[in-house]
């Protein structure tokens, strides 16, 4: 079947069709971040911006110093919420790891472009209140879920002193995608998603990842091994785009979906956890 037929896009994109179980996956996020939050140093809600959903929260790190792991929420750009995710906090601050997971708007309220710009500014806060939490600010490394996946690209890619002159050429030196979305075409043709993300065939272009040049930073590609050919195709994408000096680690993550691929980064032992310490420059604690 061809790759743009509407009704096989809508099957390869649609992950909660895809994935029954997924109110149930929802709720053990939704179970293990309130947890997380009552059991951890956290600062819950800080604006970063003025505009619609502009917090964050910030889980400090233990000492001084430290690397700095921003996580970005997927949802396909229209819906979940940070609150959904502090469940990946705990195993980067016990690491020794400062995190920051920010919200952003989501469609049809605000396009794309707009979320893009949320985060930029996000990460313009992080790296000017960091140390305040104990993290390094010229040690950030950004890393995403699905739509956050593709986030995490486009922030590798940004002009950074165009965002602020105090901030450094290379804010982001390292990305981490796990099931991101690099060629936005496919997306904008998908029945299913056309009315609240409102793309165009230019506007996906100008959002595409895979079209941009490759940047000077590094970014790890991961996806879940049983996703859908798109999200298979979409990983192994990027490293066709950027290459191997851009893109050194591009994998499927065994026996996962798109859902529960992040369970392996909220992992202490699991290999997924241990590329995002690799980026931090973080060693793997021993476990008895």
């Amino acid at each position: 079947m061809s790759r743009l037929d509407p009704a096989w896009l809508d099957v390869q994109y649609n992950n909660r069709a895809r994935i029954p179980e997924h109110p149930g996956i929802f709720e053990r996020w939704a179970k293990a971040s309130a947890h997380a939050r009552e059991q951890s140093s956290c600062r819950i809600d800080v604006p970063y911006g003025e505009g619609p959903n502009e917090t964050l929260d910030v889980f400090p790190a233990a000492q001084a110093d430290a690397p700095v792991f921003v996580f970005i929420h997927g949802g396909w750009w229209r819906s979940l919420d940070k609150r959904d995710h502090s469940f990946i906090a705990p195993a980067f601050t016990q690491a020794g790891a400062m995190v920051v997971v920010p919200n952003y708007a989501l469609c049809p309220s605000v396009s794309i472009e707009t979320i893009a710009l949320q985060m930029t500014r996000a990460l313009a806060w992080t790296f000017r209140h960091a140390a305040q939490f104990g993290g390094n600010p010229q040690r950030i490394v950004v890393a995403g879920h699905s739509a956050g996946g593709h986030l995490a690209a486009m922030l590798l890619c940004c002009r950074w002193l165009q965002v602020g002159l105090d901030l450094p050429e290379r804010l982001v030196g390292s990305a981490l995608s796990i099931s991101g979305l690099f060629d936005l075409g496919p997306v904008c043709q998908t029945p299913f998603l056309q009315a609240d993300l409102q793309l165009t065939s230019a506007s996906a272009n100008r959002l595409s990842p895979a079209l941009f040049a490759p940047p000077t930073g590094t970014l790890y590609a991961t996806v879940g091994a049983n996703e859908s050919e798109e999200f298979l195709r979409q990983n192994t994408l990027i490293r066709e785009a950027w290459g191997e000096r851009a893109v050194p680690v591009c994998e499927a993550v065994p026996g996962t979906n798109h859902l529960d691929v992040l369970h392996e980064l909220a992992d202490p032992q699991a290999r997924l956890h241990g590329l995002a310490l690799q980026l931090l420059g973080l060693t793997r604690k021993v476990f008895a």
